[in-house]
């Protein structure tokens, strides 16, 4: 991402509306994962630091962030309680002589041109019965200014995650969409943008504090559902992953 797409996370991701309520449903998937007590998770592309409080609640955290100035961030806001490397995917990915219960990928696989690749090294790290835990970007259709912000590569659907996980020696344990409530809403917003030929600001600065608990509410209320079902839609597609010679 650009210094300014870290700048701008580090500024908001402890209070935006999507940064939260992503944390509470993911959150509430982990609850149900039933991971060992002394579970060992890595967080790959760990950003400037969002979501380590809420993975140390399941386990011991380590991360890779392979973005200097996200590092930084990472360890005044942390205080230094978690071990970060740098390290890029999928050649250069530390902690090598370690294994892990859970690898966590929270929107960065879209980032990698490798990504079949990326998710075979991973497997390589992956404890007996370990899974890997991914959130991407869902829809090609929904590309927006956004999107080229953020330097994604691609969006997903099931089926293109699955072609990504599949080669890699990776099955699915569960697929689900979520942020489905406001998909009407942010599709809505797409259609006329791309009727009026009009790019949406890139901005993903926090709306006034009516709107951004509304939406939070919203969003975060999908974690009940999650606990047992899966979504058919959502701006967002979650993948748990598992060595196919496990499942």
């Amino acid at each position: 991402m650009t210094p300014a797409a870290y700048l701008e996370m580090a500024e908001t991701e402890d209070q935006h509306w999507w940064y939260v309520a992503r944390r509470a449903v993911i959150g509430s998937v982990l609850d149900g994962l039933k991971l060992p007590r002394t579970a060992r998770i890595l967080e790959v592309g760990s950003g400037t630091s969002g979501n380590l409080d809420m993975l140390a609640r399941h386990g011991r955290v380590s991360a890779i962030e392979m973005d200097e100035t996200a590092r930084k961030i990472s360890a005044e806001k942390t205080g230094g309680r978690f071990d970060i490397r740098p390290g890029v995917c999928p050649r250069d990915i530390p902690f090598p002589d370690e294994k892990f219960d859970l690898i966590c990928m929270f929107d960065v696989l879209e980032h990698i041109d490798e990504a079949s690749q990326t998710l075979a090294a991973l497997r390589e790290r992956l404890a007996p019965g370990g899974r890997i835990l991914v959130t991407v970007p869902a829809y090609q259709w929904m590309w927006s200014v956004h999107d080229e912000f953020v330097h994604h590569k691609r969006r997903y659907t099931r089926s293109a995650l699955l072609k990504q996980a599949n080669p890699a020696g990776l099955v699915a344990e569960r697929m689900t969409y979520f942020n489905m409530f406001l998909f009407p809403l942010a599709a809505s917003m797409r259609f006329v943008d791309s009727l009026l030929g009009r790019k949406s600001a890139s901005c993903i600065g926090t709306p006034t504090p009516a709107v951004n608990a509304m939406f939070r509410a919203i969003f975060g209320s999908e974690r009940h559902l999650l606990k047992s079902l899966n979504l058919p839609f959502g701006l967002s597609l979650m993948g748990v992953l598992r060595a196919a010679d496990e499942a």
